[in-house]
Order: structure tokens, then C-alpha cells, then sequence
């Protein structure tokens, strides 16, 4: 995207909307295929992005001067001075408004679900993000949430396993995020983050260690079926060994040695952000594809034998 071009709308950052595509984990891993439960799941998609952008705008208003010393940071619409703070702002309560509004139309408990995910996140933007431990915990919170919206605005049972899984697997986004920005912050010598100062590779190894063991671990007892009140049937530990090459391959990828070779290859790729690995690695898109074609095939076996 062309900054010059459309500043404001590259300040809402388009590139992470990926991330709000969870909303859809729900239907799809209850095998819900009906045309109504996924517009309304589309709804909450909408919503999120609306809402997620506004978080992102406030974020970069509150952190304009930190971004400006910062190597890629600097170059953000806001810390640029593309858009100004309070046309920033300005924007930020709109999108907030108009997020909130279309989500109640849908469903009071989505408007809920939303407002929850923004106060959480407006806590992390104040405060939050300075504090070690808890910004990663507040991270995790949003994705787990993008994933209960799903369910809340489609009127759909969440089993106890997938959102443990949901929330692990964004803790190891987050501890991988942290890893990333600590080796940026060594490289350049400049600290733009003050709660880095407080987290370091070994602890950061050990916390992604327990995590992504954690969430393997959980992912295969919710696959386990039915009989652990997991899946609604067992085939789907035919999708586990996906999720395995997944986890491996990201901590391949996010490992400092492949960084610092990957760098040298490709400089415009950065492991500080997750979404750039998920969506140019070809391995883990290649692992995603096939975790979804084997989940749909899946489905629609169980939905046929229904």
C-alpha cells in the first residue's frame, strides 16, 4: 500500500485485518456451513476490523514520538506526520462508533464482546503494554476474543479446549512478537519499547517453550472429539500434524539465526511482525491450506453422514 497515497487509510493498518479473520474459527470448527451463521459471522469481521483499526490509530497517536526513533516504525503514517494526531483521533472515535453500532444490530452480546475487546485494548495502549507479563496476556486477550465473536454473533456452543487453544496459540504470537522486537531493539541500539527492558531472550525461550508445547497439547485434546467434549468427531486428529509443521515451522522462522540469514535475503521481511511470516512464508501457507481443505472435507463427511 502506497502511504502517500492513502495515508489515513494506511494508518489504520489494512495489513492486520488478517488477524480479525478468527471470527470465522468458530463456524468453521463446528462445521457449521449455513449461509446465515456466516454472514453474521462476516458481521463481526467487519466489526473488528472498524474497531481494530481504531485501536491502532490511538496507539500510534500515544506513540508518535517513541515511533519516530524507531526503524520501521518511523515510517507509519502518524509518526511520518501523513495524518495528524487529532484527525487520527478523530477517526478513531468514528470507526469506534460505527464499529459498536453495527455490531449491537447483530447482536447486544457482539456489540458486548466488541466493547470488552476495546477497553481491554485501550488499557494495553495506556498501560498495559509497560507492564512485563501482562502485555502479553492483553495481546493474547484480543485474538481470543476476535474468536468468541464469531461464536457470540453466529449463536454458536465454544468448547472449553478451542478457546484455550485460541488463547495459547495468540500467547505464542505474542511471545514471539516480543523475541522479534527484543533482537530489533539489540540491532539498532535504541530500546523503543520500555518493557523490554524487563524481558530477555532465555526468559522469552522458556515462556515459548511452555506455550507452544501447551498448545499442541491442547489443540490435539480438543481434536480428540467428542468424547472429551472437544470436536464433534474425532477424525479431525487428522488436522493435528498440521498444526504441528505449523508451530514448528513458524519457530524456525522466528528462530535469530534464520532471522539473520532471512534479512540478509529478504530485508523487507520482519520477524517483529507475525503477519508478515504468515502471509509470505510459503511453508506455513502451504500447512494452512491443508489444515483448512482437511478440516472442510471433514465437515463435510460428518455433515453428510448427519
Amino acid at each position: 500500500m502506497n502511504l502517500a497515497l492513502s495515508p489515513t487509510l494506511a494508518a489504520c493498518r489494512p495489513r492486520q485485518w488478517p488477524k480479525n479473520l478468527l471470527v470465522f474459527a468458530a463456524p468453521l470448527f463446528s462445521f457449521r456451513f449455513e449461509i446465515e451463521i456466516w454472514q453474521r459471522a462476516i458481521a463481526a469481521l467487519v466489526a473488528f476490523c472498524l474497531i481494530s483499526s481504531a485501536i491502532y490509530l490511538l496507539n500510534d497517536c500515544l506513540d508518535v514520538e517513541v515511533d519516530r526513533v524507531h526503524p520501521s516504525k518511523r515510517h507509519r503514517s502518524i509518526a511520518a506526520g501523513l495524518v495528524t494526531v487529532p484527525t487520527a483521533l478523530a477517526t478513531a472515535l468514528m470507526l469506534t462508533v460505527v464499529s459498536l453500532s453495527f455490531a449491537a444490530v447483530i447482536t447486544p452480546k457482539l456489540a458486548g464482546v466488541v466493547l470488552l475487546y476495546g477497553l481491554i485494548q485501550v488499557g494495553y495502549c495506556l498501560k498495559l503494554k509497560h507492564q512485563p507479563l501482562l502485555d502479553l496476556f492483553a495481546i493474547a486477550s484480543g485474538f481470543l476474543l476476535r474468536a468468541i465473536a464469531g461464536a457470540v454473533a453466529a449463536d454458536l456452543p465454544l468448547s472449553p479446549w478451542f478457546l484455550l487453544t485460541v488463547g495459547l496459540l495468540a500467547l505464542f504470537l505474542a511471545i514471539e512478537k516480543r523475541k522479534a522486537e527484543l533482537r530489533v531493539t539489540k540491532n539498532a541500539g535504541v530500546t523503543t519499547r520500555r518493557v523490554l527492558k524487563r524481558y530477555s531472550l532465555p526468559l522469552l525461550l522458556r515462556l515459548e517453550s511452555l506455550v507452544a508445547t501447551s498448545s499442541f497439547m491442547s489443540y490435539s485434546l480438543w481434536a480428540a472429539g467428542p468424547a472429551l467434549k472437544g470436536a464433534s468427531t474425532s477424525w479431525m486428529l487428522l488436522t493435528v500434524p498440521f498444526v504441528l509443521v505449523g508451530i514448528f515451522r513458524y519457530q524456525l522462522l522466528s528462530d535469530p539465526e534464520e532471522v539473520e540469514r532471512r534479512d540478509t535475503l529478504r530485508p523487507d521481511l520482519n520477524g517483529e511482525k507475525p503477519e508478515e511470516i504468515l502471509l509470505n512464508d510459503r511453508g506455513i501457507q502451504f500447512t494452512l491450506i491443508g489444515w483448512v481443505l482437511t478440516t472442510l472435507l471433514i465437515g463435510l463427511v460428518n455433515h453428510a453422514a448427519a
